[in-house]
């Protein structure tokens, strides 16, 4: 099996890749992930949809919505973040958006003066920091020891320490499965009116069924158009998730609602 993660070599999408495939090749892009399984160039694809402490990343609810794909299962780890670099000397701190943020007190408190700079990756920092002394990098522990050129000046950075990052594993659409003790959805109402989302809402609770997250995102379409993104506790091999579905189905039949599969979790530990 070949799975597409974000790279290069040594992110934490690579790591949590390295649990469903053998055979890993890297994009620079979440959408670029997508991309490749919706088109067949690739058999899985995993990206990060969620942070403990930052939240979901927009770019993959906005990918998963552009591509018809689906979701074979999903995988948590705990997040370790170090600062690397040659020696004491750097200026700039360099590493993804999300694990800069994830940071931001420890840089505030240790390093004020430091700028920082956001990159593709945490992968892509640690090769700035090698390739420059004046940057440090912000990334897994063991990104140390894949070359004898950068210390470990810090370790457990991130500001919580149940900091935990959820990815997806995207599959296509055909092997969705209605086994799995969670199920995500898209819904598209392509209409909006007092008590619209709490309709939404309620097709599930009147089901019994807990719902893990909501979120909206735009359309797209037009401004304050939303469609919504929603997990629920309960696999679609359920009679009650099937109901639920079928009153969604109803609430936005003005638009329309996609079913990304049925799933469990993994825990992968570093």
């Amino acid at each position: 099996m070949r799975a597409v993660t974000l790279g290069p070599a040594g992110t934490y999408s690579h790591r949590a890749a390295s649990a469903v495939a053998e055979d890993v090749e890297f994009r620079e892009s979440v959408t670029g992930i997508v991309e490749a399984v919706a088109t067949d160039s690739a058999d899985r694809g995993v990206i990060p949809i969620e942070n403990s402490i930052e939240g979901s990343v927009t770019e993959s609810l906005d990918a998963l919505t552009d591509y018809e794909v689906g979701v074979a299962t999903e995988i948590v780890t705990p997040i370790r973040h170090a600062l690397l670099a040659q020696d004491e000397g750097f200026s700039t701190v360099a590493s993804h958006s999300q694990a800069l943020a994830q940071c931001r007190e420890f840089l505030e408190s240790e390093y004020p003066d430091a700028s920082l700079e956001s990159v593709a990756s945490t992968a892509r920092g640690v090769e700035l920091a090698r390739e420059d002394s004046s940057v440090a990098a912000i990334g897994h522990p063991d990104n140390s020891s894949n070359g004898t050129d950068l210390r470990i000046l810090a370790e457990d950075i991130q500001d919580r320490t149940s900091n935990a990052t959820r990815f997806l594993v995207v599959a296509p659409t055909a092997e969705r499965s209605e086994a799995g003790g969670k199920s995500s959805f898209i819904v598209y109402p392509s209409m909006n009116y007092p008590g619209l989302l709490l309709e939404l809402l309620e097709a599930f609770a009147d089901q019994e069924i807990n719902l893990s997250r909501v979120e909206s995102r735009p359309s797209g379409d037009r401004l304050g158009d939303y469609l919504f993104h929603i997990d629920c506790e309960a696999g679609m091999y359920e009679q009650r998730t099937k109901r639920a579905l079928s009153r969604t189905e109803e609430i936005a039949e003005k638009g329309w609602v996609r079913w990304l599969g049925s799933y469990d979790t993994q825990h992968v530990l570093y």
